[in-house]
């Protein structure tokens, strides 16, 4: 499936991460937990070497728990690296508190630096970074309390800086999410495009509905079949011949009986995105 996106703002918004880089401490990436490699920027990664780093796997409600463990398992393997998840629609209380055990630790050589040239108590500054609609903002708002950052359900919400200081040891600077002008790998595009990262009208919604009925086929037949009302049998068939069948289940006919392939594909992307399917994720480390 080919996704072709051209990002309008993500030049400016590269300028913008790499002058604030040198004010910030560490970096907070948001990703999505059910594609935690594929929400990764590689242009992020360009910028902030050397900086320490934390993964926070957001929408975790919606993705596969022990897959989910494996991605924490192996962030945390990586050298100036911690992870953690996060699930944006229950309000944690304890997480600005884990948020900053690990700052501590992320950044206890630079703060050992700096008290030995007689700074003492200075307050750590992040960085908070990721790819469009992946939940900078939620994940801001639920540590403060506050709708701090705006926040909403489609690309390119947040478009300017802002610095928000939690107490006196913490700041976080809000960043427009970014992407990167080309995707290689058409799985990658395909992982964003399905998970809304990317807007619809730049992708192919059949195209995209075909290929997550394959992947659901292959890795999570039960819950297809659940969901949709199919059987085993049912499963031996093509990705297409599967829609069909869940179209006619789902009434999305035309006239004459012809499949509605356009609104039982939005159907299906729309209860992928909502884990109406249940909790999957896409890529395994």
């Amino acid at each position: 499936m080919q996704v072709q996106w051209f990002p309008g703002h993500m030049a400016k918004t590269r300028r913008l991460i790499q002058e604030q880089l040198k004010l910030v401490d560490a970096v907070i990436e948001i990703v999505d937990a059910r594609i935690p490699q594929s929400s990764r920027n590689p242009l992020i990664d360009e910028l902030i070497i050397n900086k320490p780093i934390i993964i926070v796997l957001n929408k975790e409600d919606l993705a596969d728990e022990k897959i989910t463990e494996l991605w924490l398992h192996y962030f945390n393997s990586l050298n100036n690296m911690k992870a953690i998840k996060f699930n944006a629609t229950i309000l944690n209380r304890n997480l600005l508190a884990q948020l900053k055990e690990i700052l501590m630790y992320l950044t206890a050589e630079k703060r050992e630096q700096r008290r030995k040239k007689g700074i003492k108590n200075a307050t750590i500054r992040t960085m908070v970074v990721g790819i469009p609609n992946v939940g900078k903002s939620t994940f801001i708002n639920n540590i403060v309390g506050i709708k701090a950052a705006r926040t909403g359900n489609m690309p390119g919400v947040t478009r300017g800086k802002q610095w928000i200081r939690l107490d006196k040891d913490l700041e976080l600077l809000d960043t427009p999410g970014i992407l990167w002008p080309k995707f290689d790998d058409e799985n990658i595009g395909f992982r964003l495009a399905i998970t809304g990262a990317i807007n619809d009208e730049v992708f192919n919604q059949e195209e995209g509905a075909l290929e997550l009925i394959k992947f659901l086929q292959e890795n999570y037949p039960a819950l297809l079949c659940q969901r949709y009302k199919l059987n085993a049998d049912d499963l031996q068939n093509t990705p297409l011949e599967l829609m069909d069948k869940i179209a006619v289940n789902r009434g999305c006919l035309l006239p004459g009986k012809n499949i509605d392939y356009e609104k039982i594909s939005k159907i299906i992307i729309k209860e992928f995105r909502g884990g109406q399917i249940g909790r999957i994720t896409l890529e395994k480390p």
